[in-house]
């Protein structure tokens, strides 16, 4: 059985192996002169490999995709990919957030260790050729270089989708794909950092929220919204706009936006407090409370920068005003802003600061099982390619790792 699979990612190597380790004839092809470049720099050049849970922990996180996901993650789960990292040398850590990490916190070595497994299984690799086309050739598959053409029986793609295309991921594959009959959903960014805010948020770029919850509304004319994406972690203010785990896993929900105007950005600064709780404070009078300034009962809970800002917002209030100087109008206000801030949004940074893509193969056109193209036979598919896009925290390699797994064991399959 010759197999080849076009795109040396996490996907496309650990297809590759598994082909070759079923005795399968493997040529994996990479369009840059070196493989797994997207893997050197994920995670800040640390690598987060997987996440610290089951496979339902990690399907459950992935909306939409979340059924077509529960074959293929069952099969490989999270402690799978620890072993797999292990057997070659590379014990993991598991991080307060649960997050997943070599030990030596070097997404080089996890790179080395998934070329070590698909060498030694046999697979031959070959970089600096960009594939232009895949076809099929009666009943086998035609893979088509600038100057050669490959004959197999079956194609693994694994090409990525469109995020940080100085990695090579530029989308190459979705023009033959579609050519072959699947369907495209529109690739956007996600976890992507978001542009937007005003001069006053600008001016705390650098200051992080260690714990917010950040929400993503629908607008209604109603009055009413629908949240269309809500996440509880870190916060970080820039210069252009706010990025951060909690700012980058609701992107998805900015990208889908038809238009910016039906969308509203809020952020609950003090998740651990009640209105009511914070209403209490400001207006207690008790042990000298009430000539606090306003600003340094804030930073009790909030970055003394940020609450000298939340302060400033009222032009009733002064920097040193204090809380038995404000009206229960400004009061309200001051907590309405604490519990519920509603920042700007102009948009993303775009794929070119995207960690993944959301959109790629219509999930439909796809056996769940086994990446099997429903729609050509020989043909599978894996990987970010697919219209699969999970939050931070190791979910999406988790999902290439077991999507390309199970592509490389039945694309090995013999037929009939």
């Amino acid at each position: 059985m010759r197999v080849v699979v076009i795109g040396a990612g996490a996907a496309g190597l650990v297809a590759a192996a598994e082909a070759a380790r079923r005795h399968a004839d493997v040529q994996l092809l990479e369009k840059n002169n070196k493989v797994g470049v997207k893997i050197l720099m994920s995670g800040g050049t640390r690598c987060n490999l997987t996440h610290d849970t089951d496979a339902k922990g990690i399907t459950k996180h992935f909306r939409h995709a979340r059924r077509f996901l529960q074959p293929s993650v069952g099969a490989f789960s999270p402690s799978d990919v620890v072993a797999m990292f292990r057997q070659e040398n590379v014990p993991t850590k598991v991080e307060s957030t649960g997050k997943v990490f070599p030990v030596s916190d070097r997404a080089l070595h996890a790179r080395d260790a998934l070329v070590a497994i698909a060498t030694h299984a046999g697979v031959k690799i070959r970089t600096g050729q960009p594939v232009i086309g895949v076809r099929p050739s009666g009943h086998r598959w035609c893979v088509q270089l600038n100057h050669q053409e490959i004959e197999c029986d079956r194609v693994i793609v694994t090409a990525g989708g469109m995020s940080y295309p100085g990695c090579g991921t530029t989308g190459d594959a979705y023009p033959w794909l579609k050519k072959l009959g699947h369907t495209i959903v529109k690739p956007r960014p996600a976890l992507v950092p978001l542009t937007g805010g005003s001069h006053w948020t600008h001016e705390l770029s650098g200051l992080t929220l260690e714990d917010c919850v950040a929400e993503v509304h629908a607008r209604n004319k109603s009055g009413k919204s629908a949240v269309l994406a809500a996440r509880r972690s870190s916060w970080l203010f820039t210069h252009v706009g706010f990025s951060g785990p909690a700012a980058m896993d609701i992107s998805h929900a900015v990208t889908a936006a038809e238009s910016l105007d039906q969308i509203e950005l809020c952020v609950d600064l003090v998740p651990g407090l009640t209105r009511e709780e914070i209403q209490h404070v400001l207006s207690d009078r008790k042990g000298g409370r009430g000539r606090q300034h306003i600003a340094s009962l804030l930073a009790e809970w909030l970055p003394q920068r940020l609450a000298t800002a939340l302060v400033d917002l009222d032009p009733s209030l002064k920097v040193n005003s204090s809380a038995s100087q404000m009206s229960r109008s400004s009061r309200n206000q001051l907590v309405q802003r604490i519990k519920q801030l509603p920042l700007d949004i102009h948009g993303t940074r775009g794929f070119p600061k995207a960690e993944v893509t959301a959109g790629g193969v219509k999930l439909s056109e796809v056996e769940p099982k086994t990446m099997r193209s429903r729609l050509a036979d020989g043909l599978f598919i894996a990987g970010e390619v697919l219209d699969v896009d999970g939050p931070i925290g190791g979910y999406n390699f988790q999902a290439a790792f077991s999507t390309g797994r199970a592509a490389g064991a039945a694309a090995a399959m013999k037929k009939g």
